[in-house]
């Protein structure tokens, strides 16, 4: 992979499904992959070597709030539950969702 590939792009790892660090399933989430082509997200997927990575991008729907595509370091994923539970938990973390201040649920529309 080229640094071209990742130019000053954030990503964070979390443990999905544990309330343990180090534990459950691992993910890697890149919260900025707009721009970043096919080829690149395979190769930063294959880099991370983990079960998935998630990649972030606005949403190419209207009804959508945002957009993950989904990639282990083999294929792209249609859908897959811990990254798309994980990447919204990384996005809560960021701060880019925010959690209803009185406990009531937040809609959330991602597009994969």
């Amino acid at each position: 992979m080229s640094a071209a590939d990742v130019p000053g792009r954030a990503f964070l790892t979390a443990d999905v499904f544990t309330d343990q660090p180090f534990g459950g399933n691992p993910l890697a989430v890149l919260p900025d992959a707009d721009g970043l082509d096919e080829g690149a997200m395979q190769r930063i997927a294959r880099e991370f070597n983990l079960s998935e990575t998630t990649f972030v991008l606005p949403p190419t729907r209207p009804d959508c709030d945002l957009r993950f595509r989904i990639f282990t370091p083999e294929i792209e994923l249609p859908f897959a539950g811990h990254p798309t539970i994980g990447g919204v938990l990384a996005l809560v973390h960021l701060g880019r969702i925010s959690p209803a201040g009185d406990g009531s649920p937040v809609r959330v529309v991602i597009e994969e």
